[in-house]
């Protein structure tokens, strides 16, 4: 890993370093375009959070301990006060996107520590600095279901904050709570040294820049400069793009095994925007099987299920993102900018049993191709009728995809059906970049991932996370979580190796298909394959279709 750090530190090292400003980082979250270009400066994406401590290797015993909450880096005694480091690193960086939930420790307070200051720059409490308007509005400090039932007293919401918090030299931050305890027993159960009760969980994602990057520090008065590019920011990311500068407009009537084909021949373009409308007797059948193939300059890089592709899985809910979005009348919008040179090549597959109707249009505008520019990929498969215990009786790990070669994670999707009332998503992601021998994204539970927590069934959506389907969740049903990546998005120069764990409460079968969304340079390599076999099952929408038609 550290090896990889140098190599990348060389690669970069000789492009022009503009200085890292909060103002400067709204700018690039607000352009899709910014992430078909591999980041300059250059950065690697870290994850502070709350895993278990004892998870220390894929071969080790505690690969799969769950009680991902309340473990921190240390505890200080500061001025009377005892503070639990949630994050200590060395810049220069800046934290890019933040989740936290509690069980009755959510009344303590934050404090954000900058360039080795012995006063914090920030603090408050989670509620009115990760989900209220003390440090930005809404959509970058949100509680994504508010209003939603809390369940069990001393639950709260799920803050996310997605405003950029800079450092130059030196990044800690602490949470005051005195109800924390250290507990060695619970339930009459033994629990790991480290970790402390009530539950704190939290995730934190951070940029750490190649040395010497210039950097303006987080202050409150660089921070409220930056504010007016917020509300710019917070505009773009609400709102569609506009109008794109040309458009081609397709229609057409797919029997089974049909296929409708156009290519864009345009120097230096992008598509923008992709817009269609299936009709079909059977909607949720006709999302998985008719498929959206893609090319960029002959070389094939997108082969995944509309549903999947904008967003919706085969559930027939609204929803609205960043990057893609279904309304309540069926018609499916995807903004992701996708480059090409020289030529673009659309099919929409009719790998179903009855006929589908398909329409729509594809946006392109010009682009600028640069050293660092990326063509855009997504994949899918489905993990179909997996067991969620290995024959030991584990847990285990379900890959999302292996990329070789040099580019950009830019999201994912999980679209399940779960075939009991027990909860499904204990599973944390494992991201592992350039060969690390431990993951630098090691998360705290599925749906902590996505931006949620307690198996929550409402329905949301926000610019960057949502779920269209949550019956699901402790149900028997469908469940769509989606994160699309901004400031996130993981970059990286030979590999990425992107995993979540399947850890379920009980014992069953189920079938879990994964999709990912990612830029690379010419050249890279994934291990998924384009799966007919697979888009052509049945899918399921009660116990009963999992009864009657998974074998």
């Amino acid at each position: 890993m550290v090896i990889a750090f140098i190599i990348f530190v060389i690669l970069v090292s000789g492009c022009t370093t503009r200085e890292v400003t909060v103002a400067g980082l709204l700018d690039d979250m607000s352009s899709r375009k910014s992430l078909t270009y591999f980041p300059v400066p250059g950065y690697r994406l870290m994850q502070a959070s709350s895993y278990n401590r004892e998870s220390v290797a894929p071969d080790s015993a505690g690969w799969f301990a769950n009680a991902d909450m309340s473990h921190f880096i240390r505890v200080e005694e500061n001025e009377g006060r005892r503070e639990f480091v949630m994050l200590d690193a060395e810049g220069p960086g800046a934290i890019v996107r933040w989740w936290m939930t509690f069980y009755k420790a959510q009344d303590g307070i934050i404090r954000i520590y900058i360039d080795n200051d012995s006063t914090a720059r920030v603090e408050g409490t989670p509620a009115s600095l990760l989900s209220g308007t003390d440090l930005a509005p809404y959509p970058f400090s949100a509680s994504v279901q508010e209003g939603a039932d809390l369940g069990e007293p001393g639950r709260n919401y799920d803050y996310n904050l997605y405003m950029p918090i800079t450092f130059e030299k030196h990044l800690k931050i602490t949470y005051e709570c005195d109800s924390l305890r250290l507990l060695f027993d619970y339930e009459g159960k033994t629990v790991p040294r480290g970790y402390y009760w009530p539950d704190v969980f939290y995730n934190i994602c951070y940029r750490i820049y190649v040395k010497d990057t210039p950097v303006e520090s987080f202050s409150m008065q660089s921070h409220v400069r930056a504010l007016s590019n917020a509300e710019q920011t917070s505009a773009i990311l609400l709102s569609e793009p506009p109008g794109s500068a040309g458009t081609k407009v397709f229609e057409g009537e797919l029997s089974p095994g049909d296929s409708l084909v156009f290519t864009l021949v345009q120097d230096n373009s992008a598509i923008s925007s992709l817009v269609a409308e299936i009709s079909a007797g059977n909607m949720n059948q006709a999302l998985r099987s008719t498929v959206i193939a893609m090319s960029f300059d002959g070389v094939q890089s997108v082969w995944v299920p509309a549903g999947e592709f904008f967003g919706t899985g085969y559930s027939l809910k609204p929803h609205s993102t960043w990057m893609n979005a279904r309304d309540d009348k069926g018609v499916m919008k995807s903004f992701w900018v996708m480059p090409f040179r020289k030529s673009c090549r659309i099919s929409f597959v009719n790998f179903g049993t009855e006929s589908v109707s398909v329409r729509g249009s594809a946006g392109t505008e010009k682009y600028r191709w640069q050293r660092n520019s990326m063509y855009f990929g997504a994949a899918w498969h489905e993990y179909y009728n997996i067991r969620t215990r290995d024959s030991s009786g584990s847990p285990i790990d379900l890959n999302f995809i292996q990329i070789s070669g040099k580019g950009l994670y830019a999201g994912d999707q999980v679209t399940l059906f779960n075939n009991t009332w027990h909860w499904w998503g204990e599973g944390d992601e494992k991201i592992f970049v350039d060969g690390e021998s431990f993951p630098s994204s090691f998360g705290t539970g599925t749906e902590d991932y996505y931006g949620y927590s307690f198996g929550r069934q409402e329905a949301f959506s926000h610019p960057f996370i949502a779920q269209p389907e949550g019956k699901g969740n402790m149900n028997f049903g469908p469940v769509v979580n989606m994160r699309h990546r901004s400031l996130d998005a993981i970059p990286f120069l030979s590999s990425i190796d992107a995993n979540m764990e399947l850890w379920h409460w009980a014992d069953v079968r189920l079938n879990y298909a994964l999709t990912t969304y990612f830029y690379a340079e010419p050249g890279s390599k994934i291990n998924i394959r384009p799966d007919p076999d697979g888009v052509r099952r049945h899918v399921i929408l009660s116990r009963e279709d999992f009864v009657n038609n998974v074998k």
